[in-house]
Formats: structure tokens, C-alpha cells, sequence
């Protein structure tokens, strides 16, 4: 939503769920950056500062895949892969939050998180 609006930053609360998956996005080089800080109710939170194109159109497209209603698992021989490599897909694994390329390399399954493309 907040690339959507063109916001140089966004706000969200802070989890090392959320945390995990900003750094493997920085990482992909779907956001410039992020960094924890405290607001002023003594809460953590992370600022993610949000990658443009030339014409200010937002990068980054995200579709959540496993919901709390409906959990998508998958072995390491059904991993998806996101526009034909150009995306990635974020996995939760016994392992930590990992790419698809990083759990296909590692032979390891588990739950799909999101589509980022």
C-alpha cells in the first residue's frame, strides 16, 4: 500500500518474522532499506524505506500466500518459482526464513509465506 501511495518510508510493527523478511528483501533488492527503531510509545517498529523506478512507479508486488485460514506447505521437490525466476518466493523453513533459491540449495521445505516480484 505504501508503494502504492509513493511513501519515501513506511512504518510497520516489529517482529523477527518481519524483520527476517525485510532483510531477505533488501537482500533481492526489492526495498533500499531498513533499520528498527523505537517509536514513542517505547514500541520497536520497522522503518522500510521503499525502491521507485525512473518513473516513480513502485518495484515491489507482493501476494500473501499462506493465510491463517489456509497454510500452504510444500517439499523441497514442489518449490515454487515466481515469473520464471524473476521473482522470488519467501519460505518459512526449520531453517529461517529463506528464499526459494536459498531452500532449493539447502534441500529443505516448509511454508510458503509470499510471492515478491
Amino acid at each position: 500500500n505504501g508503494s502504492k501511495a509513493k511513501f519515501e518510508k513506511v512504518d510497520i510493527p516489529s517482529s523477527k518474522m518481519k524483520r527476517e523478511i525485510a532483510k531477505i528483501l533488501k537482500e533481492v533488492g526489492f526495498i533500499k532499506n531498513f533499520k528498527v527503531v523505537t517509536d514513542d510509545r517505547q514500541h520497536e517498529v520497522i522503518r522500510i524505506f521503499l525502491k521507485y523506478d525512473e518513473t516513480r512507479k513502485g518495484i515491489i508486488h507482493l501476494k500473501r500466500i499462506s493465510r491463517p485460514g489456509r497454510r500452504v506447505y510444500v517439499g523441497t521437490d514442489f518449490i515454487p518459482s515466481v515469473m520464471s525466476g524473476l521473482g522470488s518466493a519467501i519460505l518459512s523453513t526449520p531453517k529461517g526464513i529463506l528464499t526459494d533459491k536459498a531452500a532449493r540449495e539447502a534441500h529443505i521445505g516448509g511454508e510458503v509465506l509470499c510471492y515478491v516480484w
